[in-house]
């Protein structure tokens, strides 16, 4: 399943001006990202906004990006949801449009145990033929999935990894030591990639990299060639840029250099809004400093 890829974004959504998704502009940042060093996008996840997306406009995007896409990159689909039902039947519906591959993310909100988890997504993995990608993430579903339980879910063939956001690098050296091989863990934090990388992990699915993918894209090569001094000169080197694009909720900030760089992209949908003035004007004269690896 390596064929995922090592650099994949988690794309931003965009909104017309009156709300509705832009379909054609969202295949055309799909594109742009893909020349500008990614393998892939994964499509309507957290960056992408899906609280505030209905199953219908996901999966039209879904369709949207793949046709726009092809075979020239990798389509990851965000079905994750806290029903399994529910997470079952949007898989199933992505895996009819032909993405590459899901992912999933730990079930909010109604806080299952360590087994409860284990049983969503073994069932969700039973219910396709797809890749699975698991979401850990405790700041947004306030459960963490412990390095046993996702180490018992990598034995299931179509459950191929994870995206780790829980900034735990002693959790990520557990999961990599004991998950069966050919297991891969994407970090799920742009500022964790480095470490997580120089730990033995594959990848990252990123939102700086909707900037500056290239450079996450060499940093990356340059810890699987053992050059980790020049590896961390450029991750000291992003880590402002990332920080900016947290300065308020994801994804207001990276919305907004995108816009302001030329690619539109609209603003969130309620309940999140763009940066305020002050937060605004420090995202731009943070760009100042920065090589845009995305071409409008």
């Amino acid at each position: 399943m390596n064929k995922l890829g090592r650099v994949l974004t988690a794309m931003v959504t965009p909104f017309k001006e009156n709300g509705e998704v832009d379909y054609e502009q969202a295949k055309k940042l799909a594109s742009a990202l893909i020349d500008s060093g990614c393998d892939g996008v994964v499509v309507a996840a957290t960056t992408g906004e899906a609280p505030t997306l209905t199953w219908e406009e996901e999966l039209r995007l879904f369709k949207e990006v793949k046709s726009a896409v092809g075979d020239r990159a990798t389509i990851v689909a965000y079905t994750g949801s806290n029903s399994t039902a529910e997470a079952v039947e949007a898989t199933e519906g992505a895996e009819k449009i032909g993405v590459d591959a899901c992912l999933s993310v730990v079930p909010y909100y109604n806080r299952p145990t360590q087994e409860g988890i284990y049983q969503h997504f073994k069932t969700i993995a039973e219910a396709t033929s797809l890749p699975i990608i698991m979401y850990n993430i405790p700041s947004r579903v306030v459960v963490n999935m412990t390095p046993d339980t996702i180490v018992r879910l990598s034995q299931i063939d179509n459950i191929v990894g994870v995206k780790e956001a829980n900034g735990d690098m002693a959790h990520v050296a557990q999961v990599i030591s004991n998950a069966r091989e050919g297991f891969n863990i994407w970090s799920g934090n742009d500022n964790d990639t480095f470490l997580i990388m120089t730990l033995g992990g594959y990848g990252t699915i990123g939102v700086v990299t909707h900037l500056v993918g290239k450079q996450v894209r060499k940093m990356m090569e340059l810890v699987l060639d053992n050059n980790v001094e020049e590896a961390a000169a450029i991750h000291r080197h992003l880590v402002p840029l990332v920080n900016v694009l947290f300065i308020q909720p994801n994804p207001g900030p990276v919305k907004y250099a995108l816009n302001h760089i030329g690619m539109q992209v609209g603003a969130p949908r309620l309940p999140l809004l763009p940066p305020d003035e002050k937060a605004g004007a420090t995202i731009i004269e943070t760009l100042k400093k920065y090589t845009i690896d995305i071409k409008p």
